[in-house]
């Protein structure tokens, strides 16, 4: 999921990855489908090439679509809104003591057992 700056404000947009053309490295395209705000349609083309320059193509309304009508052929994978992500159903906090204060031990290590020492 990525973004795009329109009326003030950055927009959640749907993320593609294109199949990059002559002398780039990289190719992603965003689209807004629509602005909350003005209503336009506005695709963002951001690509990389072989020097790490970034060059950025912004279109609006009538060109967007025709850009969009081009590029369907040109697309790898779309981006899923949970990349990157990595969500758990715990957290990472741990007690080292029990619910009445005594330290838990961990018999597994065997370096803290004490056998036959008093």
């Amino acid at each position: 999921m990525g973004y795009i700056h329109c009326c003030g404000g950055m927009r959640e947009t749907k993320s593609f990855s294109l199949f990059p053309s002559d002398g780039f490295v990289l190719c992603d395209m965003d689209i807004l489908a629509e602005c909350p705000v003005c209503g336009h349609y506005v695709i963002q083309l951001t690509r990389i090439d072989n020097t790490n320059s970034l060059s950025t193509i912004r279109l609006t309304n009538n060109k967007a679509r025709k850009f969009w009508s081009r590029a369907k052929s040109k697309i790898m994978y779309e981006h899923s809104k949970y990349d990157g992500c990595l969500f758990t159903n715990r957290g990472t906090f741990y007690l080292g003591y029990s619910e009445f204060g005594v330290k838990k031990r961990c018999y597994s290590n065997l370096s803290n057992l004490r056998l036959g020492i008093s």
